[in-house]
């Protein structure tokens, strides 16, 4: 009988990680006896822990034993807690020059529409954006009428119209923080490249003004944007008619776009992970990285996210950064979570979600570690808010909520004209007007929702080393961003997926 496979991370841990399920008695490779069930993914100790002694994977602390555990033991919630330690944060002392190609390596190209302003998208959508949820039917019905009447079909170019409605935009404070973070989203959508053109559709009284979003970031209307509102254009149906005729004007606009060779250089990826397991930081999240690192060495741009789910590997992140300055920023966001995390009665380690754990994760630093693994190897260039447009070249971390289409919605508003998204126990998601590609982290989840799923990182525990699936993933990516689409899209998501972050009171 052949004995159950397992995976040990780092010379210095105490766990090793089941790659198949282990059945209690069962004795492994390297001697050891297993003394309980243990499910795929999960852990098993290889060393006696004694209560309060640290639990380590990865090398780095994931939590401390709430009970002794012996050798052998299954190691999961109900042996494992968190507990208080110190961090060190090194600050810039792992910089390295990232952002140029290695000998033999060959500059990267896809095929892109260049936008005025030098810009460049992966998708030719019009877009309709509603300034408050009271528009949001309207930019709906919109959308509709111009999907049942079949003009599109004169249209190849043009990947579709397609509207993107919200909860907010009324019930909210006129300045401070939420209405900043509306309208660094609403303005990242409305000038981002993969919409060719873009409609905004307000009700007229909210407190989201259109007019003060125009001033505020210099915008004129134009063949590129227009915008109304339904109590100055006589109500519902005069608005959906209005938009109509307005959409139909903008669509031979965005058909004159054609794609064009540019450089690799002009994409900007979107790092997420949800629905993650135990194998989420051993074979998808890392060969991500890898993608992440070869995408920097050609110029281009890899955002990193999901700030809670970073808690407790945010040193690995400080000291990548390329100063003292950049790596501080982490700090704080790590600080601002704990306390908004307390003001509204929960910590960050409710994360990870009870799926997390029926997949092997057992505490937030464990979910942190694998995730932050997205990231690859590259220097921090720089922290940016939530939807504030990214400017920086190479690796770059945005603050957002663990939440993926808030997060994504983020990423996306930043500037993100291309997303991977991995998975362990199987998210549905996709994402306009940025293409997602989905990674499963293990070769069961990629067989069950192959509809779902374009990459399977599953054959790494097979012996696919991370460099090989990561020169994979990059090569899709280039693929995909060229106009070919990802399952996501085949399927039809991203309609529903906007999710801007609301931060604030409603009032």
């Amino acid at each position: 009988m052949t004995a159950p496979r397992t995976l040990r991370l780092h010379d210095a841990d105490n766990v090793v990680v089941a790659i198949d399920p282990i059945s209690a008695g069962a004795v492994l490779p390297f001697g050891l006896t297993v003394v309980d069930r243990v499910p795929k993914g999960h852990k098993v100790s290889t060393t006696g822990i004694g209560q309060g002694q640290p639990v380590r994977k990865f090398g780095q602390i994931i939590g401390f034993a709430s009970q002794d555990i012996p050798p052998g033991s299954w190691v999961h919630v109900h042996n494992v807690a968190i507990g208080e330690f110190e961090l060190d944060y090194a600050f810039a002392e792992e910089v390295h020059d990232d952002q140029m190609l290695r000998p033999g390596e060959l500059p990267a190209h896809f095929q892109g529409f260049r936008r005025p302003g030098g810009k460049v998208g992966t998708r030719n959508y019009i877009g309709i954006l509603s300034s408050v949820n009271c528009s949001a039917t309207v930019i709906d019905f919109i959308a509709d009428e111009i999907a049942k009447s079949g003009i599109l079909a004169d249209y190849p170019n043009i990947d579709g119209v397609v509207p993107f409605t919200h909860g907010t935009g009324c019930g909210m404070g006129s300045k401070g923080e939420e209405f900043d973070i509306l309208a660094r989203t609403q303005w990242g959508y409305a000038t981002h490249p993969n919409f060719a053109a873009v409609l905004v559709v307000g009700l007229g009284c909210e407190v989201f003004q259109i007019p003060r979003l125009k001033e505020a970031y210099g915008i004129t209307e134009g063949d590129h944007f227009q915008s109304l509102t339904i109590q100055e254009i006589g109500g519902t149906r005069k608005a959906i008619a209005a938009g109509v005729a307005k959409v139909k004007e903008m669509l031979p606009f965005a058909a004159r776009c054609q794609r064009e060779t540019v450089s690799a250089a002009e994409l900007t990826l979107a790092l997420q992970c949800g629905g993650s397991d135990g194998y989420s930081g051993i074979t998808a999240n890392p060969a991500l990285g890898a993608a992440a690192d070869l995408l920097v060495r050609n110029g281009g741009t890899a955002i990193l996210s999901e700030t809670p789910e970073i808690f407790g590997a945010e040193h690995l992140l400080t000291r990548r950064a390329e100063s003292r300055e950049v790596g501080q920023k982490i700090v704080d966001l790590i600080d601002w979570w704990k306390d908004y995390a307390a003001r509204s009665g929960g910590e960050l380690n409710n994360n990870p979600s009870p799926g997390n754990k029926a997949g092997g994760l057992t505490t937030i630093l464990e979910k942190s570690l694998g995730a932050a693994a997205k990231g690859g190897t590259a220097t921090l260039r720089g922290v940016y808010r939530y939807a504030e447009p990214v400017d920086r070249k190479g690796f770059v971390f945005m603050d957002t909520p663990g939440y993926d289409p808030v997060a994504a919605t983020g990423q996306v508003a930043g500037g993100a004209n291309v997303l991977c998204f991995t998975t362990g126990r199987g998210s549905a998601y996709g994402c306009k007007p940025t293409p997602s590609i989905k990674l499963a982290t293990n070769s069961d989840l990629y067989r069950r929702m192959e509809d779902d799923m374009d990459i399977n990182c599953g054959d790494v525990l097979d012996g696919v080393s991370i460099e090989e699936k990561g020169r994979e993933i990059f090569g899709r990516i280039l693929v995909i961003a060229s106009g070919e689409r990802s399952k996501s899209e085949q399927l039809g998501y991203g309609r529903n997926e906007f999710v801007p972050w609301q931060i604030g009171a409603t009032m």
